[in-house]
């Protein structure tokens, strides 16, 4: 299973950007998304940016990212 994780955009080159995914840094392809700019948050899946979040939802994805963890090292 593959998940999409969500990033907020700190710089952009041409169809590539930095996007901060909780502290780690990885270029991601934006072209995908042609209105992302500095500061968006965004969806991204296999280096793909897919779709621009808001701050309140790209929270949310990651509140219930890690409430499956806690969940999973309960029951394991």
């Amino acid at each position: 299973m593959c998940l999409a994780y969500p990033g907020k955009i700190e710089k952009i080159e041409g169809d590539q950007a930095v996007a901060d995914f909780d502290g780690m840094k990885k270029t991601v392809n934006i072209s995908l998304v042609s209105d992302a700019e500095v500061g968006d948050h965004v969806i991204v899946h296999a280096g793909f940016a897919v779709q621009k979040l808001t701050k309140e939802d790209a929270w949310a994805v990651l509140k219930t990212y890690e409430s499956a963890r806690k969940n999973l090292r309960k029951n394991t």
